[in-house]
């Protein structure tokens, strides 16, 4: 366990001459990963194994934010990407890809009746609320969860530098599970829409879901479902189909292509005509190697036991966790939560360290170790058995280590590197 990462300090220094960060996306730069004891920069991916540029290989479990849904290079992915490249990327009129990738999500999601394409999340969630206030004529949105960089949205958190007041003023946060902090909301303004994440750390309580569509409808504001993670991971037809509540208008993206850019809107048909009106338009939502690669990871997703898998991989990591807790004593900085597909390690507090004093250790034992990390655990098809087992050994010792750390009070001595800050919480 000695892995360097000179090349990754450097180019991260020529970087940060020319782009903002050093990275175009906040979750990929410093601010996500200790400086001097991790990697900032990847060469190549296979699988579910990725190499950084100093040649350190890792067993990755953030797969491109969660872009990466069947693994890296998929042969069936990369190879109809290859053959649309050949007759071309981005045209004057509409490919029919465009029409063939609708009508494959049309048939997988409940509340699809059509769909419109963007490049990003935020794409898709901005175009959803702009679809909401057209339909409505109302202006407030309740939100619940992350939803992407737009004004409309970003201005709801700390992060609003930039953002003017009179936006700021129109979105209201609500709490998960929480349904007496949603009716408050209600009760004060009209709103357009709830936008939500179906489920993120936790999973709904009884008729929550169900709960907050009434009162949305009650209310006469639409609900959007925001499936960027959830969708094509929880099931096929999303959190929707999985707790069998159908919202109004949906959004998704992420792993609908295997790491291409591409999102979705979708929902009822009266709601997504008025895409005929407001101006939800780009050159590049058309662009055919994205949609090639999208119909071909929709197709292997109703074809073969792709979710199935991912599932029984999270459920594996989820027990082997419980029973790395219980052999500790449980300790009460310690838990875990989440879909198996998407969960998390939660470290809280531990006087006398901060939760990012100890996320900063565990991510510089964890990079020695040979497993790249992020926010959650982040399964894709290409993850095996074998690869939960070395997860699960690789925190079975670093979880002692940081065990050891508090009662010794020695973390000056064992973290070599920067420590991290914190950004902004969203979930």
């Amino acid at each position: 366990m000695n892995k360097t990462f000179i090349k990754s300090q450097q180019m991260l220094a020529r970087a940060e001459a020319s782009i903002p960060l050093g990275s175009q996306t906040f979750s990929k730069s410093k601010t996500a990963y200790p400086y001097g004891v991790s990697p900032f920069f990847i060469e190549r991916g296979q699988g579910c194994q990725v190499w950084d540029i100093d040649g350190n290989q890792y067993l990755d479990f953030v797969s491109g934010l969660l872009s990466v849904s069947i693994g890296y290079c998929d042969n069936d992915v990369d190879n109809a990407v290859i053959e649309q490249l050949k007759s071309g990327v981005t045209f004057s009129l509409p490919h029919r890809l465009e029409t063939e990738v609708a009508e494959m999500i049309i048939d997988m999601v409940p509340c699809a009746e059509m769909v419109r394409f963007g490049k990003n999340g935020s794409d898709a969630t901005s175009a959803a609320i702009r679809l909401a206030r057209a339909f409505t004529k109302n202006e407030h949105i309740a939100v619940c969860g992350y939803h992407g960089w737009q004004d409309w949205y970003i201005g709801s958190t700390s992060r609003d530098l930039g953002v003017p007041e009179s936006t700021k003023a129109l979105t209201h946060t609500f709490e998960y599970n929480n349904i007496d902090s949603l009716k408050k909301l209600l009760a004060k303004n009209k709103f357009a829409a709830i936008i939500m994440e179906p489920m993120n750390t936790a999973y709904p309580e009884a008729n929550f879901l169900q709960e907050v569509k009434a009162l949305c409808h009650q209310h006469g504001a639409l609900l959007i479902f925001d499936e960027m993670i959830s969708g094509f991971r929880f099931s096929l037809g999303g959190a929707q189909e999985l707790f069998g509540v159908i919202p109004d208008l949906a959004t998704f993206g992420k792993g609908m292509a295997n790491g291409y850019p591409i999102s979705a809107v979708v929902g009822r048909a009266d709601i997504m005509m008025l895409m005929e009106d407001i101006f939800f338009s780009g050159t590049f939502a058309g662009e055919t190697l994205s949609l090639a690669a999208s119909k071909a990871v929709l197709y292997k997703l109703s074809t073969e036991n792709i979710l199935p898998h991912i599932h029984a991989m999270g459920e594996q990591l989820l027990t082997g966790l419980q029973q790395i807790f219980t052999d500790m004593g449980k300790p009460s900085w310690l838990n875990i939560c989440g879909h198996p597909s998407w969960s998390f390690l939660q470290i809280l507090d531990c006087t006398p360290y901060s939760s990012w004093q100890l996320k900063s250790l565990l991510l510089q034992e964890m990079s020695q170790r040979g497993i790249l990390l992020g926010g959650g655990h982040n399964l894709n098809y290409a993850h095996q058995s074998e690869d939960i087992d070395t997860l699960l050994n690789a925190y079975r010792e670093v979880l002692s280590l940081l065990a050891k750390t508090i009662s010794q009070q020695n973390f000056e001595q064992v973290f070599h590197g920067k420590v991290l800050q914190p950004l902004f919480k969203v979930r």
